[in-house]
């Protein structure tokens, strides 16, 4: 089998909701899964190959929790784009390479499908503008919050614009360059699904006030750096305060947090990674504070000052 073409996409983890901002904001963090496509030639692929995944290789930690069958997610996503253009899928090969640690809520699906798109569209001669990748993304992921900064990169905010036709507003949110967030990656898992399921079905007009200020507070805190803004804006009522019972240590890491200089902390996604928001000086402090205390808990984690990812996905 001879190959025709070779693209390698590179996504960065994603940290959502940000307290108040609960599915539509988020923000890409210097963590990447890295995914190579080589797609074969089918003239040379043995019968029933043509439209088939040739093979899925995996490495980097946690590797062989990946399911390197058809049903692989960033091979899904593959398939997605095709089907979008009504083209036949090539047979192809997929190597993935992980630095983003899984079900932690740091947006390792969303890497998965934003890998798989871009990937597809690059081989595929990219039929595809970028706003139409996005969206493809946006419907399989359900929400925008990971996907949009793992495509484009940087802290963004998500609008649905409430018609039939489901069209997404993306707006980049400014952030100061004295902010620091601080990972806390706890070696336990919270699956998407159980952080959900504990949510109530409705809330009361005073919460969803309470979120809105929150929010507008939120945006303007990241633009300036403020620590006074950010302190208060962090705080949530949607999603935090029924999540944070299935995280141990939570009430611990956060009082810790705060100590050491942070100015907050909040569920990273659906959890159970905590992140804190730190200027430069503080950023160390707090890093050795939330791996102590969740030690003192009982509880190994992997804690680590990053970086915003300003570039998103990159193709090579």
């Amino acid at each position: 089998m001879s190959v025709v073409s070779t693209v390698t996409v590179t996504v960065p983890a994603t940290t959502a909701n940000l307290g108040p901002g609960f599915d539509c904001i988020g923000a890409a963090l210097t963590l990447h899964n890295q995914f190579k496509f080589t797609c074969l030639d089918v003239s040379t692929s043995a019968p029933g190959q043509e439209t088939g995944v040739v093979s899925i290789k995996v490495t980097g930690e946690e590797a062989d929790r990946v399911d390197t069958s058809a049903e692989n997610l960033a091979y899904q996503a593959f398939l997605k784009l095709y089907q979008h253009i009504s083209q036949a899928p090539p047979p192809v090969q997929i190597e993935i390479e992980l630095g983003v640690p899984l079900a932690r809520g740091l947006g390792s699906s969303a890497t998965a499908i934003v890998g798989g798109l871009v990937g597809a569209n690059q081989l595929a001669g990219q039929p595809l503008d970028k706003v139409e990748v996005m969206n493809l993304a946006i419907a399989m992921e359900g929400h925008p919050d990971n996907v949009v900064p793992a495509f484009i990169g940087g802290c963004c905010l998500a609008a649905e614009d409430g018609e039939a036709t489901k069209t997404w507003e993306i707006c980049d949110i400014p952030w100061h360059s004295n902010l620091v967030p601080v990972v806390a990656i706890p070696d336990f898992e919270l699956s998407t699904s159980e952080a959900r399921r504990v949510l109530p079905s409705d809330y009361s007009r005073a919460d969803a006030i309470f979120n809105t200020a929150h929010l507008g507070l939120l945006l303007r805190g990241l633009e300036t750096g403020r620590g006074d803004w950010l302190r208060v804006a962090l705080r949530d009522r949607i999603h935090q305060p029924y999540r944070k019972a299935l995280i141990p240590g939570y009430d611990a890491v956060h009082s810790a947090a705060l100590a050491a200089g942070a100015y907050g902390m909040v569920i990273s996604g659906a959890g159970p990674t905590l992140l804190a928001l730190a200027d430069t000086k503080s950023a160390p402090t707090v890093t050795t504070a939330m791996v102590t205390v969740w030690k003192e808990e009982g509880i190994a984690a992997q804690v680590r000052s990053l970086s915003l990812d300003t570039q998103g996905a990159r193709i090579h």
